[in-house]
């Protein structure tokens, strides 16, 4: 018996050893994410007088003074949700009322259903859209396609719809840059017959993929021949257009 248990002590440490091992990856992962940089921060510290800007636990209110629509808008995966700050005070300038929502371990997929009860917090909008960059835009299409009572539109930037919206009946805003190295096209493609056939879709000539943010390059992102500040005006006039039409 003695000699079956100093058998069993090797394989115990063999086992601990994966463990940590499978822990120290996780815990290295989750921190290395993207940043927001001095333009994001500088959105939150001193934003437009015109919009009221309220840090919240676990969001961020971008409240023009009449808000015409909303957008609750999922981040990038590993990209600090502040980094979407200068965005959405450019929509809530255009009269836009955006909740920018903060993920668990900066992934979206963590909770799928933040967006839960936000529409019945602003009665004064009538106009909802969830919306996301990346990752976030996979996780805002798969929320749309199982509250479609609750909402309006669907924005999708630098992403694609895993979920079926083709008849969903709502509207659906696809924005990307020419020069996106991160999105896969032929990923974009495959899942296109899950957008409506009156899609609106913006191509954004010299956009990438990191510029609907503020947290600088990204690893396999091509080189835009806009600044981000370009892309995020482009941007901020398609959602506004999209939900006041």
């Amino acid at each position: 018996m003695a000699g079956m248990s100093g058998r069993r002590h090797p394989a115990r440490r063999v086992l601990l050893g994966v463990l940590l091992a499978l822990v120290l990856a996780v815990v290295i992962y989750v921190s290395d994410y993207y940043r927001a940089d001095r333009t994001a921060l500088a959105s939150l510290e001193n934003p437009d007088p015109a919009v009221a800007v309220r840090m919240e636990k676990g969001r961020i209110v971008f409240a023009p003074e009449e808000p015409e629509a909303g957008l609750i808008f999922y981040p990038g995966g590993k990209v600090e949700y502040t980094a979407y700050a200068p965005l959405m005070e450019k929509l809530a300038q255009e009269g836009v009322l955006c909740v920018l929502l903060k993920m668990p371990l900066n992934l979206a997929v963590l909770n799928g259903a933040a967006a839960d009860g936000i529409p019945a917090e602003f009665p004064e909008v009538d106009v909802w859209a969830v919306g996301g960059h990346s990752l976030g835009g996979v996780m805002a299409a798969d929320y749309a396609a199982k509250h479609t009572e609750n909402v309006d539109a669907v924005v999708l930037l630098a992403a694609y719809a895993t979920a079926d919206l083709s008849h969903s009946g709502l509207r659906v805003l696809s924005v990307y840059g020419t020069e996106d190295g991160v999105m896969d096209a032929e990923t974009y493609e495959k899942h296109r017959p899950n957008l409506p056939e009156d899609l609106t879709e913006v191509v954004i000539e010299g956009g990438c993929h990191a510029g609907f943010g503020s947290y600088g390059p990204q690893r396999g992102d091509g080189v835009p021949t806009v600044s981000a500040a370009e892309q995020q005006t482009v941007t901020a006039e398609a959602i506004r257009a999209l939900l006041t039409a």
